[in-house]
């Protein structure tokens, strides 16, 4: 009886153990989705500030090309996350009506609305990072630098983030992000620059 009984606790805490990791799972999987949508919006909304401001320098049109980026990247990511969860939901309700004989269990399905708001928060959390940086600097040049400081100091954090919760090497991680970044960067000013100095003249 004894032995039963170690046994039967031992059994149930190699369970729980297993929930745990479960829960943990899901949870590191929630945080690096939102970890690379902030990335998303960072890089989005710089370049798109970079972009324009390498035509337009005066702080009002970089400000508000940024807050359209903010905008039109979290609406996007929103539509995006919540048709793509939904139909992750429909392939499941279905597969429970296959299984359980037409019962729902609605507790462990997806959330369509939470995802696409978790989505377009994150993408606004990133996006924020240039336009504060930006915001009150009147000096282009000045501007720029503290846009690229900024935005590099955040890379650099998401990068790390993404690496710690993805299990991977930090530094290659994070050197990965930071030199997409300052890549996209680049070319959207180098080529808004070319097209807007030869292309539309």
């Amino acid at each position: 009886m004894e032995s039963h009984n170690v046994n039967n606790s031992s059994n149930l805490d190699m369970e729980k153990d297993q929930e745990k990791a479960f829960d943990y799972s899901k949870r590191a999987q929630w945080l690096r989705a939102a970890v690379l949508g902030a990335n998303d919006g960072l890089v989005t909304t710089a370049s798109l500030m970079m972009g324009v401001g390498a035509i337009k320098e005066d702080v009002k049109t970089m400000m508000l090309t940024g807050f359209a980026g903010l905008v039109a990247g979290a609406c996007s990511m929103a539509i995006g996350e919540f048709v793509s969860v939904y139909s992750q939901y429909d392939i499941e309700v279905a597969q429970m009506k296959r299984d359980n004989g037409g019962e729902i269990d609605k507790e462990k399905l997806p959330s369509p609305i939470k995802a696409a708001s978790a989505s377009a928060f994150a993408f606004c959390i990133g996006a924020v990072v240039p336009l504060l940086a930006g915001a009150f600097v009147k000096t282009y040049k000045v501007r720029i630098g503290v846009i690229v400081a900024a935005v590099t100091f955040a890379l650099a954090m998401f990068g790390w983030l993404g690496a710690v919760l993805g299990k991977a090497p930090v530094v290659k991680s994070s050197a990965r992000v930071l030199i997409g970044g300052w890549l996209a960067m680049a070319v959207t000013y180098g080529l808004t620059k070319l097209v807007g100095s030869h292309g539309m003249s």
